[in-house]
Formats: C-alpha cells, structure tokens, sequence
C-alpha cells in the first residue's frame, strides 16, 4: 500500500511533493521520504519513519530549491521500517534516486551478482536493486536506455519513477502492475500512483499501461513501449473534484 508522487516544472518540488503525500497518507504506510534535485544543489534526500507530518517536520525550515523532485510512503515488506530502508533508494555514486511499488522478485539473485561487479548495498530492501542495475548500465549507455535494460531483467511488479543527477531536468517513470498516472499541468508535470495526489493541479491525465515508460522533462513528456516504441497517448480530461477524487480510495 505505498504511494509514489513526482514533480517536475517551475514551482518548488518539495511542498508539492509532502501535499501529494498528505494526499496518499489513506493507502497506509510506516515511512516516507523525498529526494529533489537541481542543477546548483545536487540531489537532497530527507527520509522520515512514521508520519509524513514527521518527513514535513525535518523539512520545515530548510530552503530546498529544486524544482524536480519524487516522494514516496513505504509499506515495509523487505527490510524493517527505518531511514535506510525507507524510498527514495539510490546506487554507489550517489547519482541514480527512485521511489518504487511492487516487489522485485529476482532481486536476491540479482543482488549477488551486482555486488560481485563491486556494487555497494546500504539498505535492506528489494528496491535498492533497482538503482544498481541502472548504474551499472548507465555507465555504457544513457539514463533512458538504461532504465529500459534494468527493467528487462526485472521479475515482479513496479510503479518508479527515477531520477538521475546527471539529467537533472528529467524524470522517467515506468509501470508493471502497480498504477502510474501522468498530470498534465501548464509547464509542469505530476506523475504518481493515484489520481488524489494529482486533481489539485490538474485534471489532465494520461493513464500509463502496463510495460510503458514516460520520459519528462520540465517542456514536455514521451511515452515509449517495452520495445522502445514511442506510443501516442491522449490526454484524459478527468470529470472529479479533489474532494471526489479523495473518496475514490
């Protein structure tokens, strides 16, 4: 039952980023955390077990600048609820962060031979994984085709979005399983796991299908297949109120 928000525009990510969790705060959870990057500051992560009013407290009084930016409430299943297990996870450099729904199934397998290529773990769950796959072929081919081979070899179910402190400017998001929505908002986009993190910006939707990823920036989104395909999407215009949207669950 974890929930998954991102934010990329023109606006400060990180208070829209703790109202989209507020937002999420009925599907349940034990922790949560953001990560926001920008192209002065690097990458912030603040991680909060419990509450998301005890994430927002750690913020509070911190001037976070970024204007990209993903969060995440963590229902434990792999690694006891804690800061290092708690989203978002990222890899060895310090370079690759990501929020994550699912469960990766093949992760311990997977982890053995990572850490075999010098690969270092710092948490206890099954996501962390993914950022390491990432990294690893990242290093011999770009963010996006990067993501697209880690997700091949991936069993199991997820809802991501990742960003990459090389690419500021860019979120990528991908679905199997676990639901993702893209809002469509005037030079800002939302991605997140339910629509009640979205309405209060915009009713403009574009509904990811299982094996999609959207690749977006501050201007713009692409929508690309497992295949590497682009895939013309329209936009849904979504008929709720915030007030509507938040009985949905």
């Amino acid at each position: 039952m974890c929930g998954i928000i991102g934010y990329i525009g023109k606006q400060k990510a990180a208070s829209i980023l703790i109202e989209g969790l507020k937002r999420l705060e009925y599907r349940g959870y034990d922790s949560a955390g953001l990560s926001v990057i920008s192209r002065e500051f690097g990458v912030e992560t603040i991680k909060a077990v419990g509450k998301v009013a005890n994430l927002e407290n750690k913020i509070n009084g911190k001037d976070i600048l970024g204007t990209t930016g993903i969060a995440h409430t963590r229902w434990a299943t792999h690694g006891k609820p804690c800061d290092k297990n708690s989203h978002p996870h990222s890899d060895c450099e310090g370079n690759i962060f990501l929020v994550h729904n699912g469960i990766v199934e093949n992760y311990q397998e997977l982890k053995e031979n990572l850490i075999k290529k010098g690969h270092k773990f710092s948490s206890e769950t099954d996501t962390e994984v993914i950022t390491h796959l990432i990294e690893e072929f990242n290093r011999s081919v770009d963010f996006k085709n990067a993501v697209l081979k880690a997700l091949k070899i991936i069993k199991g179910t997820y809802g991501l979005a990742i960003i990459n402190k090389k690419e500021p400017d860019k979120i990528i998001a991908a679905r199997l399983g676990s639901p993702l929505v893209l809002g469509i908002g005037r030079e800002e986009f939302i991605v997140a796991s339910d629509v009640a993190a979205i309405i209060r910006h915009t009713n403009k939707v574009v509904f990811l299908e299982d094996g999609e990823m959207a690749v977006i920036t501050p201007e713009s989104y692409e929508i690309f297949n497992a295949k590497n395909k682009a895939v013309n999407k329209g936009a849904t215009e979504l008929d709720w109120s915030l007030e509507k949207a938040e009985k949905q669950g």
